[in-house]
């Protein structure tokens, strides 16, 4: 016999009610209580468990075009989440099942059953959808499959290789063939974390000096392809090491999100020319149709023990904001993820 869900009368979410100049602050956010909807035909009604704060987000605070809108004032955020159907007016989806969607940032959602998608907690940890199997982690595997065009043997270099993309990025490199893989990262427990846990074969901390020289010593012979998460003084050095015919995937430049004056660095881009490096954005939304692939691949490779990840976790919707702003400050390991289950 099926035990009725109590739908409460109201959940709390997650407003953005100033545009932030340089790093956000608390005060730019207010934690607010609204009436939940009853999900109409085609809808289903969703109790978030875990959430999802990422870089991109920052952007999204600014009031420019961009490659998606930004965040309105007074109205909820929203970002990748996972949760569980608790009401549902849409065949295919009945309460208890386990969706991934794109409105986080709040307690419970009512979407349209074409804007969610089935996961499933057997398969994997439901935070790992946000994660390993996310968005996170099809940008690792597309950046260097698709955009770097990865080649056995390649020297690969990932910066902020600690997070969730370069944590990830490395380790696929190094399964993809490549003959050296480099990382860099803010602390020196987290460079343990990138030559013990994931494999790397050399990794520095970006804090203890010059970024080039780090990287010099690091990768003697130069670099192949550069997984860039950082920008600024990284991108530089990356450029420096570049071997002829080089490849950078702009993935992120964390480096630069929250400045209020254009970046020193790189000053040396004139060495695309004689190098003939090839330098290209990416965005994962560009490639969705390499998911059956990437699911499949490096869900063998969890199951093998070959790919290892990390996330930190945060314990309820209150501390969503904390998490985000931690986040851009690198005090994360791995994926930062908002748990609503506590």
């Amino acid at each position: 016999m099926e035990v009725p869900v109590t739908v409460p009368a109201a959940g709390r979410e997650w407003h953005l009610v100033s545009r932030p100049r340089g790093w956000p602050v608390p005060e730019d956010f207010a934690l607010r209580e609204v009436p939940v909807r009853r999900p109409a035909d085609g809808e289903v009604l969703i109790r978030n468990l875990h959430l999802s704060v990422d870089p991109y987000m920052r952007g999204r605070m600014n009031d420019v075009k961009s490659y998606v809108a930004p965040f309105a004032l007074d109205e909820p955020m929203d970002g990748a989440a996972v949760g569980e159907v608790v009401e549902s007016a849409a065949a295919g989806f009945s309460p208890g099942d386990h969706v991934l969607h794109s409105f986080g940032w709040r307690e419970y959602a009512t979407a349209e059953a074409a804007r969610v998608t089935p996961v499933s907690a057997e398969l994997a940890p439901l935070t790992a959808y946000l994660s390993v199997l996310g968005m996170t982690g099809l940008t690792a595997y597309a950046g260097l499959v698709d955009v770097a065009e990865l080649r056995e043997g390649d020297v690969v270099f990932v910066s902020g290789a600690a997070g969730a993309v370069g944590g990830q990025a490395g380790q696929i490199a190094r399964l993809k063939g490549a003959s050296r893989v480099i990382g860099s990262a803010g602390s020196d427990e987290k460079v343990r974390l990138l030559t013990e846990e994931y494999g790397f074969d050399a990794a520095f901390n970006y804090r203890a000096g010059p970024v080039g020289e780090q990287l010099a010593a690091a990768a003697p012979d130069g670099i192949d392809v550069y997984f860039d998460n950082v920008g600024g003084d990284h991108l530089e050095a990356a450029l420096d090491a570049f071997n002829v015919h080089g490849r950078a995937v702009i993935c992120g430049m964390i480096s630069q999100y929250n400045a209020t004056e254009p970046p020193a660095a790189p000053r040396n881009l004139m060495l695309t020319v004689g190098k003939r490096l090839r330098l290209q954005g990416m965005l994962v939304r560009d490639h969705q149709e390499l998911q059956p692939r990437f699911v499949e691949e490096v869900s063998a490779w969890i199951r093998s023990g070959e790919l290892t990840y990390r996330e930190t976790v945060a314990e309820g919707i209150e501390n969503t904001v904390d998490a985000f702003l931690g986040m851009l400050r690198g005090l994360n390991t791995g994926k930062m993820i908002v748990s609503l289950t506590g």
